[in-house]
């Protein structure tokens, strides 16, 4: 959700580089007066100058995260915290040359540890042109610590945590439950930290469309949608990130994320543990089941419309609380879509799905049957039923744009073969166990281990094979190790198309460009800090690693693994924490209209706990929407004096592409943080 005309191309993808890319925002120029819609303004940015007085300190504000002064060090640190067995690491930023410093770590009172400081990696910024490492692996006594730093400027760091995984994690998994608590379209979940009342019940008897003309660049429809003249069922599910639009791109991968994290650790995030995702897993499921018309093999990929036209008001035009949408402007036909959202369906009945949609929706639905057959095995049968028939309508040779959301510069998604094999691999681990329910069209799991393997084969050997790692946009990084354990349990099968082996191979060739990456960056971050999506990636980074390691009973990635989480948990030059209310530095000005409207805006009250945010970028936008409230509320840029190597970030309530959550870049995170609680490394 961002500004009049905005274009979101959120993780556009440089295909020369296969990276994401920022997308310069749209402009758009409507006229209508009965729009009322604020003009975009710029922020003036609250830029602190000087050395010693104005510096903004990160190092350990107060909960509010109130800036305070120092003079020119500052200590960055996981805030979350450190499993006693893993590597710890933390940094210290610093103005001037740093020779002979030392540190010490205390807990309390009491130093348990000190060391003079590592290397220094280099330049930041002009304003810091010395990071240096400060390592403490030895210190693995459960408790509270802080670091601080003596030397020519000295620092402290905020408090974290050492001790075991399950208790260090235990606080970000529950949060990250609580934040698509809150993305609940429809009936609200009671447990929502920030409760609204049910809206979109016009969704219950929704007008189906036909998918219109568009401008890709403004995102804009043109002419007149086309009614179908067939209403579904289209309530519930998320909402996408901080609009109110639902997407089966991104819905389809968070819920088979979430549900193989309930599946493979279900004492993290299963019915037993303390933080039950399987209820908000069956949620999302079944959402896309609604939007799958499994009778008529029919796909629905989208409910509501983004931006509007000259004529027509869609979701980014307005700012308010959701259940305001149902009677939205009473009988105003500019907001006739936003009263009556259409539904968007993919194609006529039985055609081709696009294989990207085909594979991820496969995928969850494949591993709903795996999460429920015991519990509730009519749903989980319904499910699997689901899997198999849209797996087999896959467009397995697409042309032009794959089809994801409209406009296709919202999510634009090049990569499609990773998609066909997650599908397939969850539906071959999804045939092995027993109890299948009759009717399904293969029930040979070696059926569905030859077409991943194929599949897994091709994107190998594709055009953007390793190009990227774990998140929306690639999902190699979760489906090569989901089938190496499906081959193990096939029995070893000759003749596959991949190997053990060569799915390894093209793993560690994504973490190795990381760990290349990392070297060139005083934080040893994986990824670039100054493009989209930092949050999403630097948790997918984390996951691919653990899963390599737990594959081949090595530590090949573990100490990347850790510094990775590490790097959007804290440790990197703002020492902001990039998912809310994990750690005591994190964006208080979410471009989520619920948290701006109903939740605190400096930190201290109900926050939108377990969102993971854009991250750093480029160059933070502006822009006002009507019904925002300003943040910050004093208008000062906290992070200002921190930008560096490219990179921006903002805390402001109009910078969608810093401070906007969204389900799709929350996801990895609870898998991540599920991992290192149950001590895998």
């Amino acid at each position: 959700m961002s500004e009049v005309g905005w274009v979101p191309g959120r993780a556009v993808r440089d295909t020369e580089r296969g990276r994401p890319m920022r997308k310069e925002p749209g402009v758009v120029d409507r006229s209508n007066p009965s729009r009322a819609r604020a003009p975009i303004v710029t922020l003036v940015l609250g830029v602190l100058v000087a050395t010693c007085v104005g510096m903004v300190t990160m190092g350990g504000p107060p909960a509010s995260g109130a800036p305070t002064t120092d003079v020119g060090a500052f200590v960055r640190v996981n805030q979350v915290g450190y499993p006693s067995a893993d590597a710890k690491r933390a940094y210290l930023l610093a103005s001037v040359p740093e020779t002979g410093a030392s540190f010490v770590l205390s807990n309390g009172s009491t130093n348990v540890f000190g060391a003079p400081i590592g290397a220094d990696r280099g330049r930041w910024s002009a304003a810091f042109p010395h990071v240096y490492v400060l390592d403490f692996d030895g210190v693995t006594m459960p408790g509270t610590y802080t670091i601080e730093v003596t030397g020519p400027r000295a620092a402290t760091s905020p408090p974290f945590r050492i001790g075991a995984g399950s208790a260090v994690d235990a606080g970000a998994i529950a949060n990250a439950l609580s934040f698509y608590r809150n993305e609940r379209d429809g009936v609200p979940s009671p447990a929502s930290p920030l409760p609204t009342r049910a809206g979109h019940l016009h969704d219950r008897n929704a007008m189906t469309y036909a998918t219109p003309r568009y401008d890709d660049d403004s995102g804009e429809f043109r002419g007149s949608l086309h009614a179908l003249g067939r209403r579904i069922d289209a309530a519930g599910g998320w909402w996408d990130a901080g609009d109110y639009l639902k997407f089966v791109e991104t819905a389809g991968y968070t819920d088979a994320i979430l549900l193989s994290g309930i599946r493979d650790f279900p004492a993290q995030m299963g019915a037993g543990s303390p933080s039950n995702f399987t209820r908000e897993a069956r949620f999302g499921t079944r959402w896309l089941l609604r939007m799958w018309d499994d009778r008529t093999r029919t796909l629905y990929y989208q409910v509501g419309i983004g931006e509007g036209n000259d004529t027509t008001a869609g979701d980014h035009d307005i700012w308010r609380l959701p259940q305001a949408d149902d009677h939205y402007h009473r009988k105003d036909p500019t907001f006739r879509f936003i009263r009556h959202r259409p539904v968007f369906r993919a194609g006529p009945a039985g055609s081709p799905v696009s294989p990207n949609l085909a594979g991820r929706d496969a995928a969850a639905f494949a591993e709903c049957f795996d999460v429920f057959r015991a519990t509730d095995p009519t749903f989980a049968a319904r499910c699997l039923r689901a899997a198999e028939h849209i797996f087999d309508l896959a467009d397995t040779h697409p042309r032009g744009h794959l089809l994801t959301v409209i406009p296709f510069s919202f999510y634009p998604e090049q990569e499609w073969r990773d998609d066909l094999e997650w599908g397939a691999t969850e539906l071959a681990l999804a045939l092995d166990g027993g109890g299948l329910p009759h009717g399904l069209p293969h029930t040979d799991q070696r059926y569905y281990l030859r077409r991943a393997a194929h599949w897994a084969a091709a994107y190998i050997a594709g055009p953007n094979d390793a190009a990227d790692t774990l998140n929306l946009y690639d999902v190699a990084g979760i489906a090569h190790p989901d089938l190496i354990r499906a081959i193990a349990r096939g029995g070893h099968p000759a003749g596959l198309a991949v190997s053990k082996a060569r799915l390894l191979a093209d793993m560690r060739k994504a973490l190795d460009a990381a760990v290349r990456l990392g070297r060139g960056d005083p934080f040893g971050f994986g990824f670039p800090w100054d493009v989209w999506d930092t949050t999403s990636h630097g948790a997918g980074l984390s996951v691919m690693a653990s899963e390599y390691d737990q594959l081949t009973g090595t530590s090949r990635y573990a100490v990347y693994a850790d510094r990775w989480l590490g790097n959007i948990l804290g440790a990197n030059a703002w020492g902001l924490s990039l998912i809310v209310g994990d750690g005591t530095v994190f964006p208080h000005c979410l471009q989520h209209q619920v948290a701006n409207m109903r939740g605190s805006l400096v930190g201290s009250g109900p926050v939108l706990a377990g969102a993971a945010v854009e991250g750093p970028n480029s160059e933070p936008v502006s822009g006002l929407v009507d019904g925002m409230r300003r943040c910050p509320v004093h208008g000062v840029d906290r992070f200002a004096a921190f930008n560096g190597s490219g990179a921006q970030f903002r805390d402001n309530v109009q910078s969608y592409d810093n401070t906007e959550p969204a389900i799709d870049l929350t996801a990895t995170s609870p898998l991540a943080f599920a991992r290192q609680a149950a001590g895998i490394r």
